[in-house]
């Protein structure tokens, strides 16, 4: 019987996802004002991991949290999940498309504020356009749609500053952290 070996970025992500599914369900236990905003908090983690590791491993974090929260919280497949899940995509296509025009276009680099606003934006933008198209599609809910963005750009400014902070603190103990993974 042969064994699979682990690498540290699989430990990073592994833990990076439990934290981010964590978040997601404690914020899934929290009162809303309006359907669909809730501060994403988990996008921290998905943003710390984008800024310290790298897309690729952003994506896996989101993708696990999306997965595995909505199967603990028991949400699979019911719109909840479809919402999350088109928000975490075009959250992750909004983030790879500003990283991208970072490294091409070094005048429009974006710092972790940067990179909050746009994956909130993003992602609230998803979960529009899915509930329109596949829930509610009536006119009047663009209504809704200036002060959903309005609440995605404020709350990601917060997940910006947040991650800031975090990636700061994690570049500063990067021996505790490897020490961690070992």
């Amino acid at each position: 019987m042969s064994l699979i070996e682990s690498s540290k970025k699989d430990h990073i992500i592994a833990w990076l996802a439990a934290l981010a599914i964590t978040i997601h369900i404690i914020e899934s236990a929290l009162p809303t004002p309006l359907p669909g905003v809730k501060p994403g908090l988990a996008n921290v983690v998905t943003l710390v991991a984008l800024l310290s590791w790298g897309w690729r491993v952003a994506v896996w974090i989101s993708m696990l949290r999306v997965l595995v929260g909505s199967l603990l919280i028991g949400t699979f497949l019911t719109p909840t999940f479809f919402l999350s899940f088109s928000g975490a995509c075009c959250s992750l296509f909004g983030l790879a498309l500003v990283q991208t025009l970072s490294r091409k276009l070094p005048a429009l680099a974006a710092g972790p504020v940067g990179f909050g606003v746009v994956s909130a934006l993003m992602h609230m933008l998803g979960q529009f356009l899915a509930a329109y198209w596949l829930f509610i599609p009536h006119k009047a809910l663009f209504h809704l749609l200036p002060v959903l963005m309005t609440m995605a750009l404020i709350f990601g400014m917060v997940s910006g500053v947040i991650a800031a902070r975090v990636v700061t603190n994690l570049n500063s103990n990067t021996e505790s952290l490897s020490k961690i993974l070992q």
